[in-house]
């Protein structure tokens, strides 16, 4: 073909001019996610009911000798979070007290849930807090020692990346008793999150759940707060009612197909079965 063909020409300037707006909208985006300041609140007040022992907080339950809120203060620090908020409650002294013991130097931030009146309470007491923080904070569960740096990285990215308010992960489960499920509309997007309690026969057939690890826009995510209520059959402030005042196309969704990666200790045969499959990782890795 001759090089004075100008519709060659053309279409190789056009190709390298479509090939500069992509690499420069890659480079932008990377600007902003480098310039997004996060903040990891972790909820990690919750009472253990069925662990057995009254007098020690569930995220003090250890996973091969480690007690799991380490794990997940581990993978806040490692985000590179501006700040890190635990929320405690039950025997919070214990809590509090192995944190300044591990991580010496760590300036945590503690807020305090005197009453279990939900998730959604929980994140309303780390409120003060974050009045004043312009950035984006991602919630993580405090008995949830398996989750990896990478899959939050992957939210992370999925958040920025689409220029969503609020994003969350899900998983697919074989057995979804007790989780939320999340409901998409016909077009395969996110519509809302059911509980379990309150979930319809219909509902409760989803194998799509959420384990509740989310990133969000600090400003939405107070503003969504202050308009949730108990008005369900627990009586209690669900977290995942904040997404009922969130524009739907400024949600979005990270799925990891690891269930017990984001599995959450709820009983001592839970315990067990994450101990063995975290030993089960560290022999592969090592």
């Amino acid at each position: 073909m001759p090089l004075t063909d100008t519709k060659f020409i053309n279409e190789n300037i056009a190709r390298r001019e479509q090939e500069l707006a992509e690499l420069l909208k890659s480079v932008k985006q990377k600007e902003e996610m480098t310039n997004n300041q996060q903040a990891v609140v972790i909820l990690a007040a919750g009472l253990g009911k069925r662990m057995k022992n009254p007098d020690k907080p569930k995220v003090m339950y250890e996973v091969l000798g480690r007690p799991m809120i380490e794990y997940v203060i581990e993978l806040a620090l490692r985000l590179n979070a501006v700040r890190v908020i635990p929320v405690v409650g039950h025997h919070r002294e214990q809590v509090i007290d192995l944190l300044k013991e591990k991580f010496p130097g760590r300036n945590f931030e503690f807020a305090v849930q005197e009453e279990q009146l939900g998730t959604g309470h929980a994140i309303m007491k780390a409120e003060d807090l974050l009045k004043d923080f312009n950035g984006d904070v991602i919630i993580l569960s405090g008995d949830v020692p398996l989750l990896r740096f990478e899959t939050v990285q992957k939210l992370i990215d999925e958040h920025y990346n689409n220029n969503n308010s609020a994003t969350l992960l899900t998983t697919i489960f074989k057995d979804t008793h007790g989780y939320g499920r999340i409901v998409r509309d016909e077009h395969g997007n996110f519509s809302k999150i059911v509980e379990d309690k309150d979930a319809s026969e219909d509902v409760k057939k989803i194998k799509e759940i959420n384990p509740a690890i989310y990133i969000v826009n600090s400003k939405v995510l107070i503003e969504s707060l202050n308009k949730i209520t108990p008005n369900n059959s627990q009586g209690e402030y669900y977290l995942t009612d904040i997404f009922r005042y969130i524009s739907k196309d400024r949600i979005g969704t990270c799925v990891t197909d690891d269930e017990l990666e984001v599995t959450g200790v709820n009983s001592i045969e839970q315990l067990a079965e994450l101990e063995n499959e975290l030993k089960r990782r560290n022999q592969i890795e090592s």
